[in-house]
């Protein structure tokens, strides 16, 4: 039965093929016979183009010979010539580098195939056959979708183009052009690469061939140096690859001559069915010609979730990369079989060993942050346990300093691969500690947590993060250079010990930046140095980041209810955040060991604090305020229990290693109940000053200089909340800072310094505020300043428990206020001070003041401007006002009344005594003076043979030299110059001008002789044409084809114009494009438009119109057309031309407009 159904399959199958090729044969032969009918028909065409050409030619020339007349008709009808063959472009699966080269060799096809994708559907076939991956799914879409970009070529490459093409900016080309090496690769390989980047960076032939020395090796610099600089950049990079050929062939002799004749043995690798010769010899094991000490570097191998250290030989004899077969076996590393096995060979010959496993992909980390993917040989050995050969050597290129046998640095190339992708992985495999960090400080609940407190992993480079440090420069700002500073011995040891460890650590590396900061050291308060780069001419230049820091007297409000607290300190802060991305080189130092560029943020800069703060912000922002609170590094977390404060700590920690910054465990402070914070030691509801900080202002020396008198009264500022009476102690010296008066150190200030310094040790306690608890104010004014005191009642004994201490000086126009207005006064300053508190306060604050009429205020139908603002700003809080009698309101009274009057300052001299009315003094004023300085000597600084003028005499003075018969009132300069030329004292130009301007005879008989005021500036000089024009609008015309407007345009460079006839005045949308129309196609965008004050010129609409073209506005002054006077000056031309022209005819103005435009063109004009 099997063998009658096969039978009967095989004979269906028969018959289906024998009526396939049947059918077959009856479709070729209709083909054939297509092919015959359309031959016949090209004949009959052909014979009939023939005879009409024939025909038509023997009217016009003579007819042709018999052998040019089948030619003639032969040509016509012969084959196409044949397309040349373009292979086809590579598959595009949306590359944006290869975007631009796909469309370029997909042109070109189209280009020499015309004939065979005549269509915009088939040149979109071709293309869409070509695409894989994103750029097939994005043209699947488009198709399916039937958008325009299916069916139109142009558009459809238009939007490839924009979907796919991210060509590198100008910017980020010349950024990298900057960072660019020749590394080991070939000049002509770092040549190619240059010419890409150069064609996009825009830099001149010049700026490249710096750029393009700047990035070659060592040796060729070396070269070049000797050698006359080519004058183009062509010329330069065909002389390096010269030089490159021949040094590199020079390499090659020395090798192939190299000659070692050692005693022991050495081993030649090589595959067992290949060359001999295809293995340089490396060492097997130990060998006799090995030095005693050979160069040794410490490593982990990683692999899945195992880890283990250990160390490798480098040896640049080695012509691979090698681990001891015991240590493989021993940590059971992954192994696989190699294809070939291969023989390890002596320099004799002679088969030593045979190898036939490797390792498998696994990692090698080197020197806590160098990470790379690396194959292994087994081979026996038993003096070390690994070998790094010349492959990895070459690879790397590292810098090492061989008579510590220490590895100094790393190649750009590790620095842009191997050490960032060490370093990006956060997940439990990565590489462990090498050293375990000292935990003897830390509670037992968070050994765990020990990592976060490895020193060894805060010192190595970080990961990149969105909060980069950017270094912005200003536009147009010139680089900073720095010169190189002397070091001392000691500096020096210290300085090459920095940079060798920061180089080892990747912290920072070789630079050939254009800039350069000084580098030197100061010494730390226990005698160690400290590196400090020289910033301040970078940060000069540098746009600065407005990140706000935390403002401390925010910062202790959330601690009212905390009884546990920890201090954290981060290690190396700054160092845990990485410089953006091509900003590198603007962080160069130059020291005497050479020229080097930070890859973490450095100390120093501008913007550090700023993008530290936001980084740590943003790691811990659902925790802050809640119970941590963070001031740059310093991080400070609070409690209510012992439990939750165990989980608190835990959480930052956790939270700060996920994010790769790390504690140093011997400056933090963990469980207590009293703890220093930024100067401030925090306790359970307190708040007082560090002693610490107390105990350096009592041994504060005193100040004798104005900027020495400033450093301590910042510093005394900081704790100003403490103090009570603060504002009246410190008067005395606040005086003294003041630039108008010399500096003399006088007995008052002395026992103010001596006042401050006895208050700080004996200031009182302050309480936290507790926002659920009611605020008290009170609040108080004298006719000199104002007090105020922030209270809340406690707890324990519902006795009032001061929380901060105000006081304020008044001015002299606040001095003028009515009793009413400053004792409003002082509430408004009170509540703007303590605004944090009492605003977003929960119960009804209350205000004491001893000042009954203030309660008024919320019921006056009547408020003045200044009450008025006042109101509005009391009616953001929720507070009750009552009435306190004075005897009472002790403590806000004793701060309003601290501030002693200045003398003369309530009662000063009339400006003109009665003494001085009746008439003009005599020369007796020089005795005058002469007997007030009896009492008021001369304090110092008169020139010689000019008499001092005490305070009592000077209106006297002053009303000789200007009132009387000998000068006539004359004006500031003149009287000062009268003055001058007998008598002195420090403010006689202010005093002499004031009561210039107060004598009532010259603002009576004397007119102003000065312009109007204003900021008035004349118009900028244009450079070139079209780049200033004015415009302006001619109305009133008769009606001429329907216009009766026209806008004049003038160059104010050239002078020539254009007129362009309106219907009616545009609006300034419509006036806009007009002049894109008619004018900046023409001559392209100006930098600046002057125009009169008409609507379409004041309206936001203009003025965004000119912004978006990068175009200032200059608009004349009011009432003054003189400012536009180029476009003025065109329309009197233009009226008086068209009047000509046009004066048969007036309604035809119109029609001679270009004519008008035309003459002018060609004419000369002086305006």
């Amino acid at each position: 039965m099997k063998t009658e159904k096969s039978s009967e399959a095989k004979n269906s199958t028969t018959d289906a093929v024998r009526r396939t090729l049947e059918a077959q044969g009856r479709l070729l032969g209709q083909h054939d016979q297509l092919l015959t009918d359309i031959w016949t028909s090209l004949q009959t065409l052909n014979a009939s183009v023939t005879a009409l050409l024939a025909s038509g030619r023997a009217e016009l020339v003579p007819p042709p010979t018999p052998a040019e007349a089948p030619r003639v008709a032969s040509q016509l009808f012969t084959a196409a010539p044949r397309e040349p063959h373009v292979p086809v472009p590579e598959r595009y699966s949306g590359e944006a580098g290869a975007c631009a080269s796909f469309l370029l060799q997909c042109s070109l096809v189209f280009d020499l195939q015309p004939l065979t994708y005549p269509s915009d559907r088939a040149k979109i076939a071709f293309m869409v056959n070509l695409l894989s991956g994103r750029a097939a799914q994005w043209a699947t879409a488009v198709l399916e979708n039937q958008t325009p970009a299916s069916s139109s070529f142009p558009f459809f490459t238009a939007e490839l183009r924009r979907v796919f093409d991210h060509p590198i900016q100008s910017s980020e080309a010349s950024s990298q052009i900057l960072s660019l090496r020749q590394g080991p690769s070939s000049v002509a390989d770092y040549s190619i690469r240059f010419r890409i980047l150069a064609a996009r960076s825009g830099w001149n032939d010049a700026a490249l061939q710096g750029v393009f020395t700047q990035g070659l090796s060592d040796d060729l610099k070396d070269e070049l140096a000797v050698r006359e600089q080519p004058e183009t950049l062509e010329a330069l990079i065909g002389l390096a690859t010269r030089l490159d050929n021949r040094l590199r062939e020079r390499r090659r002799q020395r090798m192939s001559e190299r000659t070692v004749r050692p005693s022991g043995r050495f081993s030649r690798l090589r595959e067992t069915t290949g060359d001999s010769s295809a293995f340089v010899p490396v060492p097997a094991g130990s060998s006799s010609c090995s030095p005693p000490v050979r160069l040794t570097l410490s490593g982990t191998l990683l692999w899945g979730q195992e880890s283990v250290p250990t160390t490798f030989l480098v040896d640049s004899g080695a012509d691979g990369n090698f681990i001891s077969q015991d240590l493989a076996r021993q940590v059971r590393l992954p192994l696989e079989t190699l294809p070939e096995p291969k023989t390890i060979l002596g320099l004799d010959g002679e088969v030593l060993a045979r190898i036939t496993h490797r390792t498998q992909a696994i990692t090698l980390i080197i020197s806590g942050n160098h990470r790379e993917q690396i194959h292994f040989f087994l081979i026996r050995s038993s003096s070390s346990p690994g070998v790094l050969g010349s492959p990895w050597l070459a690879l790397h290129n590292p810098q090492f300093d061989w008579p510590t046998g220490r590895l100094v640095s790393w190649s750009v190339n590790c620095h842009t691969n191997c050490l960032r992708s060490a370093v990006t992985s956060l997940s439990g495999s990565s590489a462990p500690a090498q050293e375990i960090p000292d935990l003897s400080q830390v509670p037992r609940d968070y050994h765990d947590l020990g990592e976060v407190f490895c020193k060894q992993r805060a010192l190595s480079l970080p990961p990149h993060r969105p909060y980069d440090c950017a270094i912005d420069l200003l536009p147009g700002a010139t680089l900073p250079s720095s010169r190189l500073y002397n070091l001392s011995r000691a500096e020096r040891e210290a300085m090459e010990n920095y940079i060798g460890e920061s180089l080892a650590s990747g912290l920072i590396r070789p630079s050939s930046s254009p800039v350069g900061a000084g580098f030197f050291f100061v010494q730390k308060k226990d005698g160690t140095l400290r590196p400090c780069i020289d910033y301040r001419s970078l940060n000069e230049i540098t746009i600065k980041n407005k990140y706000p820091l935390p403002l401390l007297d925010a910062a202790f409000a959330p601690l009212h209810r905390a009884q546990v607290f920890s201090k954290l300190d981060l290690r190396s802060a700054y160092h845990l955040v990485q410089i953006r991305e091509g900003d590198e080189w603007k962080t160069a130092f130059n020291t005497p060991l050479g020229h080097f560029e930070y890859l973490v943020m450095p100390f120093g800069l501008t913007n550090a604090p700023a993008v530290f703060q936001a980084l740590i912000n943003d790691v811990l922002r659902d925790m802050l305020n809640k119970f941590i609170f963070v001031y740059l590094d310093d991080i400070l977390i609070f409690s209510e229990s012992e439990e939750e404060h165990v989980q608190h700590v835990r959480l930052v920690l956790q939270r700060l290693l996920e994010n790769r910054l790390f504690v140093k465990a011997e400056k933090c402070d963990f469980h207590t109940t009293s703890i220093s914070f930024l100067g401030f030691v925090v306790a359970r509801g307190q708040l007082s000053p560090d002693p610490a900080k107390v105990r350096a202002v009592m041994e504060w020396p005193t100040p004798s200089s104005r900027r020495q008198l400033q450093q301590f009264l910042g510093f005394a500022n900081f704790y100003r909340r403490f103090i009570r009476d603060y504002s009246k102690v410190a008067a005395p010296l606040t005086r003294l800072t003041s630039t108008l008066l010399s500096f003399r150190w006088t007995p008052e200030a002395e026992t103010a310094f001596n006042r401050l310094k006895v208050l700080f040790s004996s200031s009182p306690i302050l309480t936290h505020p507790d926002p659920s608890r009611q605020f008290v104010v009170e609040v108080d004014a004298s006719d000199m300043g104002v007090g105020a005191v922030l209270s809340q009642r406690s707890g324990e004994d519902q006795k009032l428990h001061p929380c901060a201490f105000f006081s304020h000086r008044l001015s002299p126009a606040e001095r003028n206020y009515d009793v009413g207005n400053k004792e409003l006064l002082a509430v408004v300053l009170a509540l703007q001070e303590w605004r944090h508190w009492l605003e977003g306060a929960t119960q009804p604050f209350i205000v004491w003041t001893d000042h009954k009429n203030l309660t008024y205020l919320r019921n006056a139908k009547r408020l003045n401007s200044r009450q008025a603002r006042w109101a509005l700003f009391l009616g953001r809080f929720r507070f009750t006002l009552t009435y306190r009698h004075g005897s009472r309101n002790l403590k806000p009274d004793a701060l309003s009344r601290q501030f002693a009057s200045e003398p003369g300052e309530m009662d000063p001299d009339p400006i003109l005594p009665l003494s001085c009315i009746l008439g003009a003094a005599s020369w007796q004023v020089e005795e005058r003076v002469r007997e007030a300085q009896q009492s008021a000597p001369d304090p110092g600084g008169c020139p010689p043979n000019r008499l001092f003028v005490p305070v009592a005499v000077r209106s006297e003075v002053l009303h000789w030299a200007h009132s009387s018969r000998l000068t006539c009132h004359p004006g500031v300069n003149r009287s000062l110059h009268f003055l001058r030329q007998r008598f002195w004292w420090p403010s006689m130009a202010q005093d002499t001008k004031d009561y210039i301007a107060a004598c009532p005879v010259c603002s009576r008989g004397k007119a102003s002789h000065r312009p109007p005021a204003g900021l008035l500036q004349p118009l900028e000089i244009p450079r070139r044409p079209w780049s200033h024009i004015a415009v302006d609008f001619i109305t009133g015309l008769p009606p001429s084809q329907g216009h009766e407007v026209v806008l004049t345009v003038v160059d104010r460079f050239s002078k020539s114009a254009h007129f362009i006839p309106l219907p009616k005045l545009p609006s300034a949308a419509e006036t806009g494009e007009l002049l894109v129309q008619h004018v900046f196609r023409l001559h392209g965008l100006p930098t600046d438009i002057v125009s009169d004050r008409g609507p379409q010129f004041c309206s936001q609409v203009w003025r965004s119109f000119c912004s978006a073209l990068g175009a200032s506005v200059s608009l004349t002054s009011g009432y003054h057309p003189q400012a536009n006077g180029q476009a003025e000056r065109t329309n009197q031309s233009l009226e008086d031309a068209l009047r000509c022209v046009a004066a048969q005819d007036p309604s035809s103005w119109s029609t001679y407009l270009p004519w008008v435009e035309y003459e002018r063109s060609c004419g000369q004009h002086t305006f």
